[in-house]
């Protein structure tokens, strides 16, 4: 069923898209964006996500809204349903009436979808067809000043209107992206000064590499990205590689058989220690005996056929759509250091085989190579925190939506990192941070927080568990802000932020609903809102409180309740300096009037009598 404008709000839309077009790009995204959701809501398809699920909540509430006004009598209408494209065009059109595309994709960047994401390749094409036309007219110079008429703008927008529409809605996973960098940011900054810890020195690749390199990535699983300091320096993975070999081989032989051979139980002992479990298998998949085995298990149980350089090109293909074909190199120097420096390695590998750990008829010398390999891939923040997203999306890449890993993989993968990420010193991470992560010697870590987003952090300098200082404290700082933790309470944490909820809905929904009550004198209602901790003196953009709209309703009933069991003021004034009792007096609710009266009479002469008790103790002390 169409919406359709009547008569009387005619006049208001015509202005308000007037008002509109002289708007910033910001004030654009956040006046009025609601007229847009109910056109997108009933087209969009289903969302395979959280922002989905919310939209198919509303879709069915909308559907159910349609069928009541479809049985309701016919009202009389004028005017053109519009279309979302339309209603976008209008609200970003300028005074010249039409739309200036670098006005357009700053707008769109606010959002956190940056104008080289893949998902909007169609939209940069179509922009470009139409600036080759206007430059070859001598028209416009740059991309950023091609501006562009209603029909241009339907038809540029039209292959990605899904996203593009969800950033103006603020449907993303984090809805108010700007204020949340901007607290990444001041994180990032504090940590930027700490200059503890050592650059990792057992390989001179990595010792070169220098200490005041730092840098944060984070792409959220509706790929929204932001990056600050060094994340376009490429590192190489080290241990971060091994949740991503573990993710590979659970996605290609299953659970069950990849835990045959490495457990899933924290060693308690060093990374790289001589050790195995009560099963005479490598404690977990984090630490370098279980690597090892799991990169056995890729090159003899996953295409046997394949020689070790395929091998390696089937491993670097996977790490390439995890990161959503952004960078992943490979770094030869590091890989002859690390061969050339890997007695403990090989002892660990020999210890194994003593102990007949590895899948029959492996070549310890490949295994060991391979295994090498895959820690010396590159990689920079921004791939790295694509690869984390990927993980905290179910195994789907938030950039090119491709499945890449099952979600039970992705599940138990995360399950270790959180027991098992961060060398000895998991326990306290899991205990003090509380999410997945990963580390390397790199000074790289990989940070997971499900359903929401991605970070990759990298900075060199060490601390003596071989974990980056300023990565350990930055997610400190990330979980003192934010309610990240896996076992924060997302209703009861009053003095940490949730980014994930919209910055005004929460009150105004609690507004909402609690006017509501009192303008029909549901007293149910209001005892439910009291004994929940809502704030029953709430006021709306008037300053009109629910005691307000009981007074002039007359429900006598509410306005009792809420001033002898709410504790609240009973004489509040709104925006033309009303007080209830105006209210009451005015539309003729004598009954409420009196009550009022009384109860504000009653309550000055308890204050007239406290201040009299309080001076008579006074004057025995002054005395």
């Amino acid at each position: 069923m169409a919406t359709r404008c009547t008569l009387e709000r005619l006049p208001r839309c015509i202005k308000l898209i007037r008002d509109v077009s002289q708007m910033s790009p910001k004030k654009v995204l956040r006046k009025n964006i609601r007229c847009l959701q109910f056109r997108f809501l009933t087209t969009m398809p289903p969302g395979n996500n959280a922002s989905g699920n919310i939209l198919d909540r509303q879709r069915e509430e909308l559907r159910h809204s349609e069928q009541t006004q479809a049985e309701a009598p016919p009202r009389e209408t004028s005017g053109t349903t519009k279309s979302a494209e339309d209603i976008l065009f209008d609200l970003s059109a300028a005074e010249d009436g039409k739309v200036h595309v670098g006005r357009f994709l700053a707008a769109l960047k606010e959002s956190g979808v940056r104008p080289t994401d893949v998902r909007l390749s169609e939209l940069h094409k179509n922009i470009r067809t139409i600036f080759d036309q206007q430059e070859h007219e001598n028209v416009v110079t740059s991309v950023e000043n091609v501006k562009l008429d209603r029909d241009q703008f339907k038809s540029v927008i039209a292959d990605n209107i899904v996203l593009i529409s969800r950033a103006f809605l603020r449907q993303f996973v984090i809805p108010e992206f700007e204020e949340f960098c901007s607290r990444i940011e001041k994180i990032y900054n504090k940590c930027k000064g700490i200059h503890l810890g050592k650059v990792a020195s057992y390989i001179p690749q990595l010792e070169r590499m220098s200490p005041d390199y730092w840098g944060v990535s984070l792409c959220t699983i509706d790929g929204q990205r932001f990056s600050v300091g060094d994340t376009k320096i490429p590192f190489t993975m080290q241990s971060c590689s091994k949740p991503l070999t573990y993710a590979i081989a659970l996605n290609e032989l299953g659970s069950e058989v990849v835990h045959r051979y490495v457990g899933q139980e924290p060693s308690g002992r060093m990374f790289n220690e001589l050790v195995l479990d009560f099963n005479k298998r490598p404690h977990n998949p984090m630490v370098n005996a279980g690597a090892i085995i799991v990169c056995s298990l890729l090159m003899e149980l996953i295409e046997k056929e394949m020689s070790l350089a395929e091998k390696f090109d089937y491993v670097n293909a996977y790490f390439k759509r995890l990161s959503g074909n952004e960078y992943i190199g490979f770094n030869n120097a590091v890989f002859l250091s690390e061969r050339e420096n890997a007695d403990r390695n090989n002892a660990l590998a020999y210890y194994m085989r003593e102990n007949k750990c590895f899948p029959e008829k492996i070549n310890l010398r490949d295994c060991l190579d391979f295994y090498f390999q895959c820690c010396s891939m590159e990689a920079d923040c921004e791939s790295m925190s694509v690869m984390a997203s990927t993980l905290a999306n179910g195994g789907i890449c938030p950039i090119t939506g491709d499945q890449v890993l099952k979600p039970d993989a992705v599940r138990d993968v995360l399950s270790l990192m959180h027991s098992c990420g961060m060398y000895d010193y998991s326990g306290q991470f899991a205990f003090s941070v509380g999410l997945p992560a990963k580390s390397g010697v790199c000074g790289g870590m990989l940070v997971v927080i499900p359903n929401v987003m991605g970070l990759c952090l990298w900075s060199p300098p060490l601390d003596a568990l071989s974990n980056s200082v300023r990565g350990i404290e930055f997610c400190r700082e990330l979980v003192n802000i934010f309610n990240f933790h896996r076992y924060d309470n997302l209703k009861h944490a009053p003095n940490k932020l949730d980014p994930r909820r919209h910055k005004y809905e929460p009150k105004g929904l609690s507004i909402a609903t609690l006017l509501f009550a009192a303008a029909s004198g549901d007293i149910t209602a209001m005892r439910r809102y009291l004994l929940s901790g809502l704030d029953m003196s709430l006021s709306d953009y008037d300053n009109r409180t629910a005691l307000h709209v009981s007074a002039a309703e007359g429900h006598l009933e509410c306005v009792q309740f809420l001033l002898r069991h709410c504790n609240i003021s009973p004489e509040p004034k709104d925006r033309w300096n009303r007080t209830p009792l105006d209210d009451a007096t005015q539309f003729g609710h004598q009954p409420v009037a009196e009550f009022l009266q009384e109860f504000i009479a009653k309550q000055k002469m308890e204050q007239q009598n406290q201040g009299v008790a309080a001076d008579d103790n006074e004057e025995p002390a002054s005395a």
